[in-house]
This record gives C-alpha cells, structure tokens and sequence, in this order.
C-alpha cells in the first residue's frame, strides 16, 4: 500500500489521472447528469455523485499507472 500511497506523489502520474479523470469523467457525467443539468434539476446528490464520477477514473488511471511500474520492477 505504501507504494500506491508514493504515487500520489509522483507529479506525472497525477497529471496523467488527471487527464484521464477530465475526459473520462466528462463523458459519464454528461451521460448520467447532462439531463439534470441542463434542465436545472441537480440536486445536492447528484452534484456528489458527479463528482465521483471523476474521482474514480483518477483513481482507477493511478492504479493501472502504479501496477505498471510495480510489474516493470518484477520482470
């Protein structure tokens, strides 16, 4: 886990999540929310849920960034 956690800190891993997170996120958010914002009906869950749905593609590219490195390292 200590490993995962030093990714945090590697600045090109976080702008690489976080280019995932703005296109990835932006998509499922207008999929899943672009309705209820554009007819003014975002209420405070699913401004929550939204941002969820760029936290997890953050997360999800530092993840697959981290099992990369970590599988270079073994083999």
């Amino acid at each position: 886990m200590g490993k995962f956690v030093s990714m945090l800190a590697d600045r090109r891993a976080r702008a690489i999540s976080l280019r995932v997170a703005i296109v990835v996120g932006s998509t499922l958010f207008a999929i899943n929310h672009g309705h209820a914002l554009a007819t003014n009906k975002m209420t405070r869950n699913r401004w929550f849920s939204g941002l969820l749905t760029y936290c997890v593609p953050y997360l999800v590219s530092l993840h697959g960034q981290y099992q990369g490195t970590d599988h270079e390292n073994k083999g």
